[in-house]
């Protein structure tokens, strides 16, 4: 047990500390104070003793040195049960520090208000992480608390103990100083960072990880999973209803999410196992939903939708009559939300519209790849057949490769000027692709539509690709080029008087 007798209060966060300090004083506590917590202390009518007092050194260099002075950190770090420490204590007129209770410079908030440089680097802390980790050291002789949301388990530990706390509950709070160091060195080395850090990949990428939720499980029953954010980013999700969100439901929401918002006019994406199985563009959101729904109305079933424009009581209405998983959107009116509460499972989720990516992470045993995101559309729009894409055909060919890249390769999406019409996603051949996608067509449009395009994520290796795309209607190919077989595969597509247009930049999707 640690008999606590004498105590350190130093806190920017003053939440909850005179409350604790006059806990303190009920079992005789020696309170040893700095600058603004013994103002607030002395303000309370507590006794508090200045540390300038107790070390016989003033605060120097406006606040900056306080607590560095062997007469603090000879009181904390000295073994109790070690002779020659006692000995040395002795001597040099040194006495025990038994608690320390310290919050660190409020950095991430300074940094976050958007101050000046100067009052940035003012409000590192340098005396506070060194006097809790000096503590934590000595956790067996020193109990140190650096949260709020440990002073009430603190006080209840001296009142069972009398006057006492435990080893065991002194090694939790050490441990949650390691953490709360780790996390503020890491924000002040990301600010320094981003003063002078040029390179797109950095040679150390520093990541910290914050638990958002922990999830039902993973992408199967019997796999445990957490969702996790960075600690400096944070996309905001607000969920008005629904069961609790799953791993793949985040998966699929991000997906969605991610491409419907790559058009500016209103635009539905409905999205399963984070392949698009319909995406359409039109005047409204309605009109757009009617058309995304129509590409494949199978695969919709247990869906995600996402939407880029408030969700009004129409459209609801609509999505009601069938069974999705998940709505997001950036808005919803009263109307809507109404209408959804008769599908009391179904999770409806408002998002901003604003997404910005700054890398890609997949993750290996032994760590991540990391790239950036796939964020440009083509190098170029080089025709290079004999035919040439009227206007139509080329607004196609620009909607059709959009989509394009959020389709798992091999990738063949056929389009119209603003909707899908069949999806061929993740096949280990581009044929085979090309199969999937006119079959998908055919079995959910017993018309063909007028115009009908191709957006291929990378090259085709061999023409064969371009006879089942022909036989389906299509007029019209975009993709990247850079195949051994170019040549072959262009002269097909002037054979069967079919436009085709390289980009010079594939989207591979895995």
């Amino acid at each position: 047990m640690i008999k606590i007798g004498r105590a350190i209060l130093s806190v920017s966060d003053k939440t909850g500390i005179v409350e604790l300090a006059e806990f303190l004083r009920k079992y005789d506590v020696e309170i040893i104070s700095t600058g603004g917590t013994a103002r607030t202390l002395k303000e309370k009518g507590i006794v508090v003793k200045d540390v300038s007092e107790f070390t016989g050194f003033p605060e120097i260099l406006d606040g900056r040195v306080k607590t560095l002075h062997p007469r603090i950190y000879g009181g904390i770090l000295a073994i109790r049960d070690n002779r020659e420490h006692q000995r040395q204590m002795r001597e040099n007129g040194l006495v025990p520090v038994d608690l320390i209770v310290c919050n660190l410079y409020p950095f991430e908030e300074t940094l976050k208000k958007g101050a000046k440089d100067e009052e940035i680097i003012e409000n590192i802390d340098i005396g506070g992480p060194t006097m809790i980790r000096a503590a934590s050291k000595n956790y067996k002789h020193v109990c140190v608390l650096v949260k709020c949301g440990l002073y009430n388990e603190f006080i209840g530990e001296m009142e069972k103990n009398k006057g006492c706390v435990s080893e065991e509950f002194s090694f939790r709070c050490a441990r949650e100083v390691f953490r709360h160091t780790s996390k503020y060195d890491f924000a002040i080395a990301s600010y320094f960072s981003s003063k002078i850090e040029t390179k797109i990949l950095p040679d150390e990428l520093d990541m910290r990880l914050l638990k958002v939720q922990e999830l039902r499980y993973g992408e199967n029953p019997h796999q445990s999973a957490g969702w996790y954010r960075f600690a400096d980013r944070q996309f905001t999700r607000e969920q008005f209803q629904g069961k609790e969100l799953s791993f793949n439901n985040l998966l699929d929401m991000e997906s969605t999410y991610t491409l419907v918002n790559q058009f500016t006019s209103p635009a539905c994406v409905i999205t399963k196992h984070t392949n698009p199985c319909g995406v359409a563009v039109a005047g409204d959101i309605l009109s757009a939903y009617g058309k995304a729904l129509e590409t494949d109305p199978l695969s919709a079933f247990g869906g995600i939708i996402g939407f880029n424009r408030k969700i009004d009581r129409k459209i609801a209405e609509k999505i009601v009559e069938r069974f999705y998983e998940v709505i997001i959107a950036p808005d919803y009116d009263r109307e809507a939300l109404g209408v959804f509460r008769a599908k009391e499972n179904l999770r409806i989720i408002k998002s901003p519209a604003g997404i910005v990516q700054n890398y890609d992470f997949k993750s290996l045993n032994d760590g991540f790849l990391v790239q950036t995101p796939d964020d440009r559309e083509f190098d170029k729009l080089e025709v290079v057949t004999s035919k040439k894409p009227d206007e139509k055909e080329m607004t196609a060919l620009k909607f059709g490769w959009t989509v394009c890249k959020f389709v798992k390769s091999n990738a063949i999406v056929i389009a119209t000027e603003n909707r899908t019409v069949g999806i061929g996603a993740g096949q280990m051949s581009r044929y085979d692709s090309a199969r999937v996608a006119v079959m998908k067509m055919k079995d959910n449009f017993k018309e063909k539509p007028p115009l009908l395009v191709v957006a291929s994520d990378a090259f085709f290796p061999f023409p064969d690709s371009i006879d089942v795309l022909r036989e389906a209607g299509v007029t019209a190919i975009i993709q990247p080029g850079g195949a051994m077989k170019d040549r072959e595969v262009i002269a097909a597509c002037n054979a069967h008087g079919i436009a085709m247009v390289l980009t010079g930049m594939r989207h591979f999707r895995h």
